[in-house]
């Protein structure tokens, strides 16, 4: 509630300056702010009682929502470190999300979700700065997929982040497109803004949220 000339209409300029943090902290400073406004009414012209009673119903309501406000987000700060002592358990664990593919000239296993009715799929393949690097064709029954991530003639494409989508189309006419799902090692859980979020072994951070599964780490 900002409380101003039209709010409060004889309220000294000391008064009505008085910020608006003030006011929803500090019953106190508001019960203040009334006497002086009764003070330095016009004798004249006084405001009616009813007025000052909407304006102490008002305030009041707007210093409980403060306090719900307030007990919001300490309920909120609680639930998320609980939510992060939960997935503490996750660390060293492989979680499979949607984020870009960490490649160190490993062949990466991708889970994809290709529209059964497409009669043409393609994982498109895209590098960190936004660029297409690979496009390969692919069946729509195919759900798992094992990305080499090398060229055509066979050598390999450099150590980095890629992005990968399947594109699905039926009779030339984009049907689809998704984002293939890759496993990778969880190295630590933090808590952003009150969500549990976790960090990859490649520094890529992610809700938990986006996670779709996870698994023991695998052994080569």
């Amino acid at each position: 509630m900002e409380v101003t000339s039209a709010t409060v209409p004889t309220t000294t300029s000391t008064v009505a300056e008085t910020s608006t943090s003030e006011i929803s902290s500090d019953f106190e400073t508001f019960l203040k702010m009334l006497t002086v406004q009764m003070e330095n009414q016009d004798p004249l012209n006084p405001v009616d009682s009813s007025d000052y009673a909407v304006q102490l119903a008002t305030f009041s309501g707007v210093e409980q929502q403060v306090q719900t406000n307030d007990l919001l987000r300490s309920l909120a700060a609680q639930m998320g470190a609980g939510g992060m002592a939960q997935m503490a358990g996750w660390v060293g664990m492989e979680a499979r999300t949607n984020a870009p593919v960490s490649f160190d000239g490993t062949p990466v296993e991708l889970s994809t979700s290709p529209v059964a009715l497409a009669d043409s799929v393609e994982l498109v393949v895209t590098d960190d700065r936004g660029s297409e690097v690979q496009r390969l064709a692919m069946s729509s029954t195919d759900t798992d997929v094992t990305w080499a991530g090398v060229t055509a003639d066979g050598a390999p494409l450099p150590a980095g982040q890629y992005s990968i989508e399947v594109v699905s189309r039926l009779q030339g006419q984009e049907i689809g497109r998704t984002k293939a799902e890759s496993y990778e090692r969880v190295t630590e859980v933090q808590s952003n803004a009150g969500e549990s979020v976790l960090v990859l072994a490649s520094g890529t951070t992610i809700p938990v949220t986006e996670v779709t599964a996870v698994r023991e780490p695998t052994t080569n």
